[in-house]
């Protein structure tokens, strides 16, 4: 099982064949990777494929606790300090993914160096 970020999400749609095995896998992913998704889909594509992948999408969410949250900004803030510059919903996801003791899969630059993290460009 893996955390799909919305990079990965997004690859997975466009047909990579680097993350085609990853699409048949069990996997989690959050509401906030789904709102990212969701607004990305309407800026390449148009709102009936962004409404279709939303709802492809939704049972797989798991939900965001507060101390994920905590933990996440805090991961954030230091990473911040030393010029990683991750966005807040990456963070949480990959707190998520931490917790739930799964791969964190993404193509972001910013996670090539920490641990948990399945990267796939």
């Amino acid at each position: 099982m893996f955390f799909l970020d919305t990079y990965a999400l997004i690859e997975i749609i466009r047909g990579n064949q680097d993350y085609s095995v990853y699409a048949k896998e069990p996997f989690i992913t959050t509401r906030l990777n789904l709102m990212e998704l969701y607004y990305s889909l309407l800026r390449l594509f148009d709102e009936k494929k962004a409404n279709h992948f939303f709802n492809f999408f939704l049972p797989s969410c798991v939900p965001v606790g507060n101390e994920t949250i905590k933990s996440a900004m805090r991961f954030r803030l230091g990473q911040r300090k030393q010029k990683n510059l991750i966005s807040y919903v990456d963070c949480i996801g990959y707190f998520v993914a931490l917790e739930n003791n799964i791969r964190f899969l993404t193509g972001e630059k910013h996670f090539t160096e920490l641990r948990n993290v399945e990267f796939v460009k």
